[in-house]
């Protein structure tokens, strides 16, 4: 059955412990702290960074409120990523995760332009740039743990489960308190549907999930659609660029042998 995080926004509280836990099970480098603890929360999705906590500030005076929303890969159902690598580099497992693998990648960096949350990113910090994102702690998983971000959030805003599991969970939520919680579930058919979940207490909109790579314009037909759409012109594409070459090279050769035939000879 397909995993996913149902990500409880109405729950954060900013910690940014998913952050610390992602990066230490990883063994990606930390951020510098500089003068405030502020500046130690990544400003970008990088090669270092495969999650972040954005905030939001919304109201004024007494109806002033704080949002945070964590962000990381979503795992889409129907991964665009996936549908336009060229050599199967990406790759969407039954277990929920789209995970990466580097022995594959040729780095026509494909994934990055289609990828509608704009979430991976190029290794500009290694001599030999790879493709780097967020790959659902896949190993945790095959080893039945949940992600690494899951298992230490002190709040419970994020769960851990089988994905149809977790959105009956959010529904409940909804139904059970539905002055608290915006009536949809981020995701749940976004671009044909997530392995990442949100729940908010404000529109999409309002707290700016079209922003940093989120959109909400993105409708319900699966990217990957249009990603193996586009894919499957790429042939012939190749064959017609390849076909033109050799037909200019025929006619440069061509051409090369009249003007030696027609050049005067020396007596």
């Amino acid at each position: 059955m397909s995993k996913a995080i149902l990500i409880d926004t109405t729950r954060c509280i900013g910690c940014r412990a998913c952050q610390v836990a992602c990066k230490s099970w990883h063994n990606l480098a930390g951020e510098p702290s500089g003068f405030s603890a502020t500046w130690s929360n990544p400003r970008h999705l990088n090669w270092k960074n495969y999650t972040r906590v954005i905030f939001r500030e919304l109201g004024e005076g007494e109806n002033l409120s704080w949002h945070f929303i964590k962000r990381q890969c979503l795992h889409c159902l129907d991964p665009a990523c996936e549908s336009v690598c060229p050599v199967g580099a990406l790759v969407k497992l039954k277990e929920g995760p789209v995970v990466y693998d580097d022995s594959k990648c040729i780095g026509c960096r494909y994934c990055m332009m289609a990828c509608p949350f704009q979430v991976p990113k190029f290794d500009w910090g290694s001599a030999v740039p790879l493709i780097r994102k967020c790959d659902f702690c896949a190993d945790r998983l095959a080893a039945g743990l949940p992600s690494s971000c899951a298992a230490t959030c002190p709040t419970q805003t994020l769960t851990f489960g089988e994905r149809g599991e977790l959105l009956k969970e959010a529904h409940r939520r909804i139904g059970a308190a539905p002055a608290k919680y915006y009536p949809q579930v981020y995701g749940e058919h976004t671009v044909g549907g997530t392995s990442v979940l949100y729940l908010t207490a404000v529109s999409f909109e309002e707290l700016g999930l079209n922003h940093q790579g989120f959109r909400t314009d993105l409708g319900t037909v699966p990217y990957g659609i249009y990603g193996r759409e586009w894919m499957s012109k790429v042939p012939w594409v190749g064959l017609t660029v390849g076909g033109l070459a050799v037909g200019l090279h025929y006619l440069n050769v061509r051409r090369a042998q009249v003007a030696a035939r027609e050049e005067p000879k020396e007596d």
